[in-house]
């Protein structure tokens, strides 16, 4: 392959891969609220209450299963809940199945924390309308936490359109989050110098077949920068060495973002050592056909 200028390929980067999924997951979102619609719409008589106290107790003693619904109004995702002021602490169980709710005591207890959590106020102070409404806005604000995990698979998406559109059949001649023992047993490749003698169990996001070689695949994207980046430039330059002493395997590295902008120096280094590293520009100019023989 001819020479390539590395401040050149750097500077072809994108600053994101967003795609229209990436922000926030309608669906997910939908179905979370969905599971719960019912016991919002029995909390929902509570709103503009003048005496909500006592109407939760009731409504609690007789529709248990609304403390399920509970945690999300203050943008919790859990069961159970742990508090604690003054008067000491106690762990919230919101499971209607096993929550102990046959005492008045234990209603007088999550009457607490209605009160002191400020969701008393925020019904009864009428703030909101429809508790419906209120929980799809937190389940979308929750959802963005979903954001890092589905940028981590942005790339590996569009690493395998590519690969898919170069003519490879899944599951045929290319294959998805391999190890190193799956690898191994498929076709007898020794890889014991990638694996630190069978010592660690490397997984590779994609491994591609042809008649003459193996090439096995790493995907990421970088948005922003950070000490990973150093860490993964020199773990991929490593890789790449101890690959070329493997007569069948070819390592190949598509990687991009603007974040290697702060961690150049570290790409280049592997860069200059490692033949196969290419970014979303080079995908987009047909390098898996070019390369994959």
């Amino acid at each position: 392959m001819a020479h390539r200028d590395f401040m050149e390929w750097l500077s072809g980067f994108r600053k994101s891969i967003a795609n229209y999924g990436y922000y926030i997951d309608f669906s997910k979102v939908y179905r979370n609220v969905e599971d719960i619609k019912i016991e919002l719409h029995i909390l929902n008589s509570l709103i503009g209450s003048g005496n909500i106290e006592n109407e939760f107790k009731l409504l609690l003693s007789k529709y248990p299963e609304i403390i399920k619904c509970i945690p999300i109004l203050i943008a919790v995702r859990a069961n159970e809940i742990y508090c604690q002021d003054e008067n000491g602490g106690h762990s919230f169980n919101f499971n209607p199945k096993t929550a102990s709710l046959s005492t008045e005591e234990d209603i007088e207890l999550y009457t607490y924390f209605m009160r002191e959590t400020g969701l008393f106020d925020l019904l009864s102070s009428h703030i909101i309308n429809n508790l419906v409404d209120y929980v799809t806005g937190v389940e979308t604000g929750l959802d963005s936490n979903g954001r890092k995990n589905r940028g981590g698979h942005l790339m590996e998406d569009l690493v395998e359109k590519f690969i898919l559109q170069a003519g490879f059949e899944r599951d045929v001649n290319y294959f998805k989050e391999m190890y190193i023992h799956q690898i191994t047993d498929k076709w007898g490749i020794d890889l014991s110098a990638i694996s630190n003698q069978g010592t660690t169990e490397k997984r590779f996001d994609f491994v591609v077949k042809t008649e003459a070689m193996l090439y096995v695949i790493e995907t990421n994207f970088y948005s922003s920068g950070g000490s990973k980046l150093n860490e993964t430039a020199r773990s991929y330059k490593t890789l790449a060495l101890e690959a070329d002493t493997i007569k069948d395997i070819t390592f190949v590295w598509f990687t991009d973002g603007y974040g290697w902008n702060s961690a150049r120096n570290n790409l280049k280094e592997t860069f200059d050592v490692m033949e196969h590293i290419y970014s979303i520009s080079d995908l987009e100019s047909n390098i898996i056909r070019k390369v994959f023989k």
